[in-house]
């Protein structure tokens, strides 16, 4: 078929075979372990904690819950923690055409936007529940996973145009023609 030879749905079949990968690897082994998901969710509820309280809030945080006083909290479970945002940021850097140093380095940039945005949501979600909590449901369901979706279109449409052009500690500026 043609279909499979163009380079449109070779990227498609990629992003789809990385994701299956990634989704059964971490249903299987990582998630049942915890090892990767318990640390994270608590690191995110402790920074987050630590953000509101220099916003001036009186917090509560334990473990995965963090919120507001006089609130029910947030708690970040394993499917509200990132991990399967980064699974599917990662499967779209690695499946695009690119050298290996500049994908390693643009996923590590990656997953650092991605954090930063998961801490950013939480923080949020812990102020929508606290002074307007009429759209804590909607604003947990909608508008901020459509953000991350949104950051990661961003972060693969950065790698498909600059991707090739990273480069740590050397000039990426073409050397002067000879003789001018």
């Amino acid at each position: 078929m043609s279909i499979f030879k163009s380079d449109i749905a070779r990227f498609l079949i990629k992003v789809f075979v990385i994701y299956v990968i990634w989704y059964v690897v971490y249903e299987i082994w990582v998630l049942p372990s915890g090892v990767i998901d318990e640390p994270l969710s608590q690191n995110i509820a402790s920074v987050s904690a630590g953000i509101l309280s220099a916003f001036g809030e009186s917090i509560f945080y334990f473990g995965r819950v963090v919120g507001i006083s006089g609130t029910n909290g947030v708690e970040i479970v394993d499917g509200c923690n990132g991990i399967a945002a980064i699974g599917l940021f990662l499967g779209f850097v690695f499946a695009y055409p690119g050298t290996w140093i500049p994908r390693l380095l643009f996923s590590i940039f990656g997953i650092a936007i991605i954090y930063i945005t998961n801490v950013v949501r939480t923080v949020s979600l812990c102020y929508v529940q606290a002074y307007w909590p009429s759209a804590f449901d909607f604003t947990h369901e909608y508008s901020t996973t459509a953000i991350f979706y949104i950051i990661i279109f961003i972060l693969w449409m950065i790698w498909a145009n600059y991707g090739e052009t990273i480069q740590i500690g050397r000039s990426t500026k073409q050397p002067e023609p000879a003789g001018g």
